[in-house]
């Protein structure tokens, strides 16, 4: 019996002769192939020395599969055997030993000999040639679920099987994973694998694999897609073959067709055409008939179902990939003077992206929102109800809303999401200060963040406890302010990164403060960032991991003015000439007109609707120019269009169209009215590169 796998691969193109070989390297037994096999009777063969089996240039080479024999090894060479008529032929030859010794008269192991058949005999037993097609080989590339992979193997099986050379063409939509139409005709394909085994590269070049074509009317490729029915041409002759090149206009197909045997077969799945398989038999094989065009559709008809299974899985992961990668930002922004560096890490090969995340948004007056939250659970479905607790955790970050109101208003939200499913989360919220040093931070159910000094010195920073954002009951979300040495590091993370099943939760944070030891704040971001996931590849039952790093560095002092004005109308005239000269120190005259017109609406609006206070005007270089102005009136202005006959109202008005961007929030002594410029030559929003990183393909296209 041949080994497994040795001959079944090639049946329709190969035959195999099993001899045996006794202890002194001689034939005692022979296969009743022998005739067919090397044009040897048996009886010629039996009692002869193996050696006699090729030729002189290999006779080295078998007497080391030979030795292999009596060593009990099996090896396998190939090896020119010499046939009955005086030549020789190619001929795979693989020795196996056989158990129990070497006895005399009996073999001591088997040589098979296998060769492959001659053209003439190619394709001439219908039965190999559906058990080569049929059996195994679907099972085996059907067993991928990539539309190339699948594609590649479908040709690999139908030649040499079935034919010379093959390729597989589908509509253009199916490769871009959309829905497939009732397309037809004049319908778009692209050619996705080819191969051919006649030694004749002309195939490939001229039918070059990933080619996006519409096949011209006229032709038998459009006939297959016009019927949806098998195409038959016995033989085509070099009118027919010049007839379809020129048709297409191209030459080389003219010659490649002129004289071989064609048959396409068109791939139908869930009574929708997908495509079709263009296989042919060069000149010197046999010709297809009635027959091969049957066995062939039953191949395609099985094919097709396994195409259009890697078509719908390959729809269906670009769906959820897309879907899954819009739920994670794809950059970060922050103010000049803090650097802020990100690694996340999905808990599953499958799905990218779980339920943690993180976010890094830049708020005027030169402040940063620093937001790592999880979402309780695995998959598509935690994923889900993070990108929608992102969404709205962004929306209130721009509302500048404080880190405790947003969060709560989040818990109130995850309060309604759970009346139809239940659901909770955590969440750490901090926002940075960059003018006073301050970082204010609100944690639901959270890990406590990590605080690491300039000198190394490194804590877990006491926020108040609050349950989980979703979970009723429990103390209330508050705020606690941190005083913040200028060059500190900010770390938030989610359980994954401390946390996994065979290491308690206190060594993990252990762990981390270890990485942020006394030497680390004068460290590359970078090298931070991919330390603090050291040892986390190689565990396959981690949780999802998000780790957001901050180095909080404090803006220039002279990138700032603040001045404190009595509420006087004079006010106004003195706010304009502080701007101007500030603006003068930072050689920014050009923008003096517009500044100082702005500043005095500002101030004018806060004299009007929060009399009884001073007011504070605050002017900030960063990457643009922020001017705010802080009364001690918590009522916030409200953007209207005045009529012509109002004298009032205009003010937030020529705001509006004068600023790159204004807003409002309020603070604990009042309300901040601010509006900012553009700097000349610096863009306001930039997205600088990050390095790669193991892992960043997880949520950027």
């Amino acid at each position: 019996m041949a080994p497994q796998g040795d001959v079944a691969a090639a049946d329709s193109a190969s035959r195999t002769l099993v001899l045996g070989i006794d202890g002194a390297q001689g034939i005692v037994q022979c296969g009743p192939n022998a005739e067919a096999v090397l044009g040897r009777p048996p009886a010629d063969l039996i009692g002869r020395p193996a050696a006699e089996l090729v030729d002189d240039d290999s006779k080295s080479d078998l007497e080391g599969l030979l030795e292999a024999i009596i060593a009990g090894q099996e090896r396998r060479a190939v090896l020119s055997v010499r046939r009955g008529d005086g030549s020789t032929t190619e001929s795979v030859v693989t020795a196996q030993p056989l158990v129990g010794g070497v006895a005399p008269g009996f073999p001591a192991g088997l040589l098979f000999v296998r060769v492959a058949l001659p053209v003439s005999e190619r394709y001439q037993d219908p039965a190999l040639m559906r058990r080569a097609l049929m059996d195994d080989p679907l099972a085996r590339f059907g067993a991928s679920l990539d539309l190339d992979q699948t594609a590649k193997g479908l040709v690999d099986v139908i030649v040499p099987h079935f034919c010379t050379t093959a390729s597989v063409l589908i509509l253009e939509s199916l490769v871009a994973a959309d829905e497939v139409h009732s397309e037809s005709g004049s319908a778009v394909l692209r050619r996705i694998a080819v191969t051919s085994d006649d030694g004749n590269p002309a195939w490939t070049a001229t039918f070059p694999v990933g080619e996006v074509l519409i096949y011209p009317e006229g032709t038998p490729y459009r006939q297959v897609l016009d019927t949806a029915r098998p195409v038959h041409l016995p033989h085509v002759d070099v009118q027919l073959a010049g007839d379809i090149a020129g048709k297409w206009r191209r030459g080389p197909v003219g010659r490649l067709l002129t004289g071989v045997s064609m048959v396409l077969l068109p791939l139908i799945a869930r009574d929708t055409l997908l495509g079709f398989i263009a296989c042919t038999r060069v000149p010197g094989f046999r010709k297809f008939d009635a027959y091969d065009v049957e066995i062939g559709m039953e191949f395609a008809s099985r094919a097709a179902i396994v195409i259009d299974n890697a078509r719908l899985f390959s729809r269906e992961r670009a769906t959820a990939l897309t879907l899954q990668r819009s739920l994670l930002p794809n950059r970060l922004s922050a103010p000049s003077s803090v650097e802020v560096r990100h690694r996340y890490l999905p808990g599953s090969k499958l799905v990218e992206v779980g339920g943690d995340w993180y976010e890094s948004i830049a708020l005027p007056g030169a402040r940063v929102a620093l937001i790592v939250g999880d979402v309780a659970g695995h998959g598509v479905r935690a994923a889900v109800t993070m990108g929608r607790l992102r969404t709205a955790l962004h929306t209130l970050a721009n509302l500048e809303l404080p880190p405790a109101d947003a969060l709560h208003i989040m818990h109130e939200l995850m309060i309604e999401l759970g009346e139809q499913e239940p659901h909770f989360a955590t969440c750490v919220y901090a926002v940075y200060d960059a003018t006073t040093g301050t970082v204010e931070v609100a944690s639901a159910g959270h890990l406590p963040p990590l605080l690491v000094a300039p000198e190394g010195s490194n804590d877990f920073l006491e926020i108040p406890p609050a349950p989980p954002l979703g979970v009723s009951g429990g103390a209330t979300i508050e705020s606690r302010e941190f005083k913040v040495e200028d060059g500190s590091l900010f770390v938030i993370y989610t359980d994954g990164l401390v946390e996994n099943r065979g290491t308690d939760i206190d060594d993990g944070l252990a762990r981390l403060q270890g990485v942020f030891s006394p030497g680390s704040t004068s460290r590359p971001m970078e090298d931070l960032a991919k330390a603090t996931l050291d040892g986390v590849y190689a565990d396959h039952h981690r949780d999802d991991i998000a780790v957001l790093i901050a180095r909080l560095s404090r803006l220039p002092e002279d990138r700032c003015a603040t001045w404190t004005l009595p509420a006087d109308p004079a006010a106004v005239r003195r706010a304009r000439g502080l701007v101007r000269s500030k603006l003068d120190e930072w050689e920014l005259g050009d923008l003096s007109y517009t500044t100082e017109l702005l500043a005095s609406e500002l101030v004018t609006n806060a004299l009007r609707y929060a009399p009884g206070g001073p007011i504070e005007l605050r002017l900030l270089l960063e990457r643009t120019v922020v001017c705010e102005v802080l009364d001690r009136s918590a009522a916030l202005p409200r953007l209207r269009h005045a009529t012509d006959d109002e004298e009032n109202g205009r003010g937030l008005l020529v705001v509006s169209q004068l600023a790159h961007r204004w807003g409002t929030r309020r603070t604990a002594a009042g309300k901040v009215v601010w509006c900012e410029q553009i700097v000349p030559g610096v863009d306001p929003d930039p997205s600088e590169p990050v390095p790669a990183w193991p892992g960043e393909n997880h949520h950027r296209e």
